[in-house]
């Protein structure tokens, strides 16, 4: 597939819900194929959970064929154990799209959430809210998780988009505000 015509899988890495959104891209017209959870809350050893992970995201690999993934960083938390979990769940589903010779892009929730919703500090619900407004979706997933791993994945389509050029970048605000004279405040 071209860079007009390609699939994005999202990721957002946990070590109960992991969320995955497939969104497929030709030319500018947005689509996605799928959007879900693997759920581990029944599995009580980590490594089980690392090993379903990683079995899971190559079975979607398998089934979607994606190009690229865009995977959302671990925020920085006060547990430290839950962070040392979450950093090796991400690993995994890094390890399982390297395994697939799938580019890997990581973005932090903040520029996710601006990437959507144009706040950094948006809430998951938000974020859900504009996922459903942009894609043309009727209903949402039940769980938020599933709907910040598409979030991911379009926040990667818009970033790839204005590199692409697809948008134009500048140097500063003095040379956006000269193309774009209505824009002033």
């Amino acid at each position: 597939m071209a860079v007009n015509d390609r699939i994005i899988l999202g990721i957002d890495p946990g070590t109960i819900v992991m969320g995955y959104g497939l969104l497929h891209i030709q030319n500018s017209s947005l689509k996605p194929l799928g959007i879900g959870v693997i759920k581990l809350e029944k599995y009580d050893d980590h490594a089980m959970r690392l090993k379903i992970i990683f079995e899971r995201i190559v079975g979607i690999i398998d089934e979607f064929k994606p190009d690229e993934l865009a995977i959302e960083a671990p925020f920085f938390g006060k547990n430290v154990q839950s962070m040392l979990k979450l950093g090796r769940a991400q690993g995994v589903a890094i390890a399982a799209a390297l395994s697939k010779n799938i580019p890997i892009t990581e973005y932090s929730p903040k520029k996710i959430k601006m990437s959507i919703t144009g706040n950094g500090n948006a809430s998951k619900e938000q974020v859900a809210a504009m996922l459903k407004q942009i894609l043309g979706i009727d209903s949402m997933h039940e769980y938020l998780d599933a709907t910040d791993a598409m979030g991911a994945a379009l926040c990667h389509y818009y970033q790839n988009k204005k590199a692409s050029g697809g948008g134009k970048s500048y140097t500063g605000w003095k040379a956006f505000l000269t193309d774009n004279p209505k824009r002033k405040v």
